[in-house]
């Protein structure tokens, strides 16, 4: 039995999460998960790979807005906070590219963009632009890893779910200490739903022999379909934004050979809603494993 430890949104792909007592589950993920996300003037998605300091943006939301806020509003006067409204003009659509999807997107605006240009600056000599996700678009699931099923997602990397559980975090902290290198927290890995073993055994990992996880009493239901290979964002300092030690906890999660049969470093599990659209999900749910 594992119980919900956390529970995490991230509105705009790459800028701070908001951590969440209880969050309405939905086929592309938490609701507000990742349905906006920074563009170049060529609509290519840009990420913390990119700009680090993309980290330290603070965010929120309100019954009306999404607020961004600028870590150096003090260095950057009229530049503290960006209010943009939830629902966007639908005349404002624009084509923007995620991982070599092409989606539809709406603009939020020259107000949006100057802000986010000034505070990360330009990225190769562009301006940057803020977009929402367009609730008529779909962007599906490579089907390539479901069980004839479908599945979609809004603007995260490919699976609208990311799974992770403390006993993992525990084991890699435990090789990096001993390899020398500073241990990392869990928002290094962004993952949406974190879970901790209730009955003791804690074995780290486990979440890579699983089929689903279920709430005990069947009122929704995730489907693990795929190992998450991990990326440089791990290696960004989620608070500062700045990168101390480049190599980790990649080149550990790596020599750790946690998947086998397949090359990199991983960490988590991508998962879909098997069942359960429109529920809420709590932090003290507890859920069976399988």
């Amino acid at each position: 039995m594992f119980e919900v430890v956390a529970l995490t949104i991230y509105p705009v792909k790459s800028l701070q999460g908001i951590s969440l007592n209880d969050a309405q589950l939905g086929v592309r993920g938490l609701a507000h998960d990742r349905n906006w996300m920074i563009v170049d003037d060529e609509g290519h998605f840009v990420t913390q790979r990119q700009i680090p300091k993309m980290a330290t943006i603070r965010v929120a939301l309100s019954d009306q807005s999404l607020v961004l806020s600028n870590p150096d509003a003090d260095d950057l006067k009229g530049f503290d906070d960006l209010k943009v409204p939830l629902q966007l003009e639908a005349s404002v659509q624009r084509d923007v590219v995620v991982w070599g999807d092409q989606c539809k997107a709406l603009d939020a605006g020259d107000e949006a963009s100057t802000w986010l240009t000034t505070v990360l600056g330009e990225f190769k000599g562009q301006k940057l632009h803020l977009v929402r996700f367009a609730d008529d678009t779909r962007r599906n699931v490579d089907p390539n890893y479901l069980q004839d099923e479908e599945a979609h997602t809004a603007f995260s990397d490919g699976f609208p779910f990311l799974i992770t559980t403390e006993a993992s975090l525990d084991a890699l902290n435990q090789q990096l200490r001993e390899r020398g290198a500073s241990p990392v927290g869990m928002e290094r890995f962004r993952p949406s739903i974190v879970l901790r073993d209730i009955d003791g055994a804690g074995q780290p990992f486990a979440e890579d022999g699983w089929k689903q996880v279920r709430e005990q009493s069947g009122a929704y239901e995730l489907g693990i379909r795929k190992p998450c290979q991990r990326c440089k964002i791990t290696t960004v300092d989620q608070q500062t934004g700045q990168i101390s030690e480049p190599a980790e906890p990649l080149r550990t999660l790596a020599a750790m050979n946690t998947q086998p049969t397949l090359k990199g470093a991983f960490f988590g599990q991508n998962a879909i809603l098997s069942s359960g659209e429109g529920v809420r999900i709590a932090v003290g749910d507890r859920l069976l494993a399988e």
